[in-house]
């Protein structure tokens, strides 16, 4: 099982200062070649193993769009596009790590879990995240026309929505949309 821990903490004046792990933190101080100044915070260690599962979807000839689940700051469940692999329209990134994550607890609800995907999830997929009961939702980029959560039907929004979760946007957009715009641009 992964573990967040080497990531979630920031020595301040030689002491650990424990932060939570959604919070994007400054890891090693200055990117290289800025002259001192931090140019660009890191991503939170499951966004980029989000982007992984992306990749990984992409080389199998999928919609490059992965998802990572985490439980008290431990990774429990991954999963990537394979609605062709699966011969399954309900196969996408998040429905894979949500069944991926359920099975692994034993249990339909995946209460005080997070899940971090790189494309904003669609309707069947943010109602899914209500159906599990999701606690936090990180998506990297946004999708005018297929999202359900800032977009379209905006799911959670909605008065009949049994359960909302904490959505936090925009983290990895730049890697998650020159991902899927490769993958297309290739395609065309």
């Amino acid at each position: 099982m992964f573990s967040l821990e080497n990531v979630c903490a920031v020595k301040r004046e030689g002491a650990p200062l424990a932060i939570h792990p959604a919070k994007v933190k400054l890891c090693t101080g200055a990117m290289p070649g800025s002259a001192g100044r931090m140019t660009r915070w890191p991503l939170p260690a499951p966004m980029a193993l989000a982007l992984d599962q992306a990749r990984l979807a992409a080389v199998e000839g999928e919609v490059p769009i992965g998802a990572v689940i985490v439980k008290d700051g431990a990774v429990i469940a991954t999963g990537r596009n394979a609605p062709r692999a699966h011969h399954d329209p309900t196969a996408h990134a998040e429905i894979e790590a949500i069944r991926a994550a359920a099975a692994s607890l034993r249990n339909e609800r995946l209460d005080g879990c997070e899940l971090w995907v790189t494309l904003e999830p669609c309707a069947m997929c943010a109602g899914a995240i209500v159906h599990a009961r999701i606690a936090r939702l990180y998506y990297a980029a946004s999708d005018p026309k297929g999202g359900a959560v800032e977009h379209g039907a905006r799911v959670f929004d909605q008065p009949q929505c049994l359960h909302r979760p904490q959505v936090y946007a925009g983290i990895g957009e730049t890697e998650a949309s020159e991902l899927l715009r490769g993958f297309f641009r290739e395609r065309r």
